[in-house]
C-alpha cells in the first residue's frame, strides 16, 4: 500500500501517545481515521484537537472486550464500508516485580488488553477486510521488551509483547498463504525512550482487576528523568510523531518488522541464539537494571 489518501484506518489506543501520533500522521496523508480508545475524556480531547485535520470519528472501545471491538468494527463499516489499515495499538503494563510477586490480576489485566485485544481486533476486522477483496494492512504494536529480549523484572508485560510478536508472525504468514490482499506487520516502538501513557496505565485499570496486594508506586517518565539526571545518564527520547511517520513508511515498504535501528535487534537476537545454543539463560540478568 503506497497511498493512504482516502483509505480507512482504525487506531486502537488512539487518543494518546503513539496512537495519537499515528492518527496525526494518517490524517496528514489524507486517510479517514477511526480512533478507538477506552478513555472518553482523552478521546474527546483528540477529536477536538484534530477536528479540522480531516475525516475523523471516535469510538469508546475496550479492546479487552470482544463485544466492544465488534461494535467498533460495525461502526467503522457502517460509516465507511471498509477498513484498509488496522492498527492494534492499545496496550497497558503492570508494576515491575519478580514472577512470584506478581498477582493473578496483573496477568489477567495486561494480557486481556495486550494479547486478547490484538486477537479481538483481528477477529472483528480481518474477515471483513479479506471479504472486501481490497488491499489492506494490519499493524500490531509489540515491544522490544519481550518481542526481542525481555526485561527480567517486566515478566507480565514482556510476555504479553512476546505473544504479540508471535501472533503477528503467524497472522502475516497465514494472510499470504491464503492468497489474500491483506498483509501484516509487527511494529516495535523504538529509536529511544518513549514518553507515552504506558508509564501511567494504572489510571485505566478496572476495579475488578485491581492488584490483590500493595506495590510501590510505579515511576512516571518524569521520575525516570530525574533519576537519570542524578545518576549522570543521558537519556535519548524518540519523537513520537517521527516514529509514527516511520511506521507508515514501513507499511509502504511492505516490511514485516517495523523498527528503527532494527540491526540492533539482529545483534541482540544473535547473542540470544548463541546462548541458547550453549544451553544457557538467553539473557544475562545481571546486565539489566531493575526498573
Amino acid at each position: 500500500m503506497q497511498d493512504f489518501s482516502g483509505k480507512v484506518a482504525v487506531v486502537t489506543g488512539g487518543a494518546s501517545g503513539i496512537g495519537r501520533s499515528l492518527v496525526k500522521a494518517l490524517l496528514a496523508e489524507g486517510a479517514k481515521v477511526a480512533i478507538a480508545d477506552v478513555e472518553q475524556k482523552a478521546l474527546d480531547k483528540v477529536l477536538d484537537e484534530f477536528a479540522e485535520a480531516g475525516d475523523l470519528m471516535g469510538v469508546v472501545t475496550d479492546v479487552s472486550n470482544p463485544a466492544s471491538v465488534s461494535a467498533l468494527a460495525d461502526k467503522v463499516f457502517d460509516a465507511h464500508g471498509a477498513c484498509h489499515l488496522l492498527f492494534n495499538n492499545a496496550g497497558v503494563a503492570a508494576p515491575s516485580a519478580n514472577v512470584w510477586e506478581t498477582t493473578v490480576n496483573d496477568w489477567k489485566w495486561v494480557h486481556s488488553v495486550n494479547v486478547h485485544g490484538i486477537i479481538h481486533g483481528v477477529q472483528a476486522f480481518v474477515p471483513r477486510m479479506i471479504a472486501s477483496g481490497e488491499e489492506g494492512h494490519v499493524i500490531n504494536t509489540s515491544s522490544g521488551d519481550g518481542g526481542i529480549s525481555p526485561l527480567p523484572y517486566q515478566s507480565v508485560y514482556a510476555s504479553s509483547k512476546a505473544a504479540v510478536s508471535c501472533i503477528s508472525e503467524c497472522l502475516a504468514a497465514q494472510l499470504q498463504s491464503e492468497g489474500t490482499n491483506i498483509r501484516a506487520s509487527v511494529f516495535y516502538p523504538s529509536g529511544g525512550l518513549l514518553d507515552t501513557g504506558i508509564w501511567t496505565t494504572d489510571r485505566n485499570r478496572p476495579e475488578d482487576l485491581a492488584r490483590e496486594k500493595p506495590y510501590d508506586p510505579v515511576p512516571t517518565v518524569q521520575d525516570f528523568k530525574v533519576a537519570a539526571e542524578k545518576a549522570g545518564w543521558e537519556l535519548d527520547f524518540q519523537d513520537l510523531d517521527e516514529l509514527a511517520r516511520y511506521c507508515l513508511q514501513g507499511i509502504r515498504e511492505q516490511r514485516f518488522v517495523i523498527m528503527i535501528r532494527v540491526e540492533e535487534a539482529e545483534a541482540t537476537l544473535k547473542e540470544r541464539a548463541a546462548r541458547i545454543g550453549r544451553a544457557e539463560l538467553p539473557i544475562d540478568e545481571a546486565e539489566i537494571p531493575k526498573l
